[in-house]
């Protein structure tokens, strides 16, 4: 992975770029329709209004002005924190940088204390899945599903620290 990537957190304009990113590429490339747009912005909007900085943050991968990928660190409660819009664009994919997000969220999840964490994904998400495994996840929950305008196997994932 090249070494002029950054991971800051979030500023101006990276919500509409989540959103976006998230929109166009589950569209091209698993079919999803604009509920799932709608979606994410619900989470985007929520983590704006109601983020807490102590419990809650944002790592954007980007190098320079251009931005390569998203994951995010919400509390669901004193000991467990979600993961949340993990995201890599596909020209920065296969470089190590969706491991240095999740490193990244999940080193930053133990430091504010948080016991464990939770993840909810599709299974279509193999390379996700991959990492998340590696990483030392375990899958607790696999069930076939209607959303998004196409059939998937919803999955939920956790650790303990």
């Amino acid at each position: 992975m090249r070494d002029d990537i950054i991971i800051r957190d979030l500023e101006g304009g990276d919500a509409g770029w989540i959103i976006q990113q998230h929109a166009e590429l589950y569209a091209r490339d698993e079919g999803f329709d604009m509920t799932f747009e709608a979606l994410v912005a619900e989470i985007m909007a929520d983590f704006i209004r109601r983020r807490d900085p102590a419990r809650d943050r944002a790592f954007i991968a980007a190098r320079g002005a251009e931005r390569l990928g998203c994951i995010f660190c919400v509390g669901k409660d004193a000991r467990t924190a979600k993961l949340r819009l993990f995201l890599v664009v596909p020209e920065a994919r296969g470089h190590g940088l969706g491991r240095r997000l999740i490193a990244a969220c999940m080193d930053w999840a133990k430091a504010q204390g948080y016991a464990r964490m939770e993840l909810w994904t599709h299974q279509s998400h193999k390379a996700a899945c991959a990492l998340y495994a590696a990483h030392g996840w375990r899958l607790v929950r696999s069930e076939p599903v209607q959303s998004f305008g196409v059939a998937l196997v919803e999955q939920s994932w956790e650790i303990e620290f």
